[in-house]
């Protein structure tokens, strides 16, 4: 079984992942003994998971995946974006994050938004990448303790349910990083 090592520490993001990967090993950063924090300092996701595969790579000689994702918000011309983990500031704090989401937004209109992820695969030595974006809008309030991050106040489009409140297997096929991830896997089957 290959393995691959996911450059992330979020047990929330492990989980959903390996729920979508399956016949791969998944391996956190813990598992390789990667006790670093790895900085984000960039402005695309792009850039940000590039940091954080190259980071990890160079640890472990493996290979790995990482992602950088985020929550965009028309009405705040894209932000939180990549700053979507710290929205409320430091230490992260995912509830504080969701609670500026539900302020910036409480006299606005225009409450549609979406989730990006970006997932940058070093694999045998080469550098992919893979987008995934949902759209949907944000609700009022909490609704549903699924998923993680900004899940409980996001409705993806076509639905009445924030990803909160859908089982996790409807989720991860509507998601952005389930449908980043997908990609990534059918590009791995091909390389088999």
């Amino acid at each position: 079984m290959e393995q691959l090592v996911l450059a992330s520490n979020n047990e929330g993001k492990i989980k959903e992942i390996k729920e979508i990967v399956g016949g791969i090993e998944l391996l956190s950063l813990m598992d390789i003994g990667f006790n670093d924090e790895i900085a984000e300092p960039y402005q695309t996701f792009e850039e940000n998971a590039l940091t954080k595969a190259m980071t990890v790579h160079r640890f472990c000689g493996k290979n790995v995946m990482a992602d950088d994702s985020g929550i965009c918000l028309n009405a705040l011309d894209g932000e939180p974006g990549v700053n979507s983990a710290y929205f409320a500031g430091l230490p992260r704090d995912d509830n504080k994050n969701l609670q500026k989401v539900l302020d910036e937004l409480q006299d606005k209109v225009d409450r549609s938004a979406y989730y990006k992820a970006l997932i940058c695969l070093i694999w045998n030595g080469g550098v992919h990448y893979f987008e995934g974006i949902c759209k949907g809008t944000i609700v009022k309030e909490r609704r549903g303790t699924g998923g993680f991050g900004y899940d409980p106040i996001f409705v993806p489009e076509g639905y009445d349910k924030t990803f909160g409140e859908l089982a996790p297997e409807i989720k991860n096929s509507l998601s952005h990083r389930g449908k980043a991830v997908s990609k990534m896997v059918a590009f791995l089957k091909a390389q088999q």
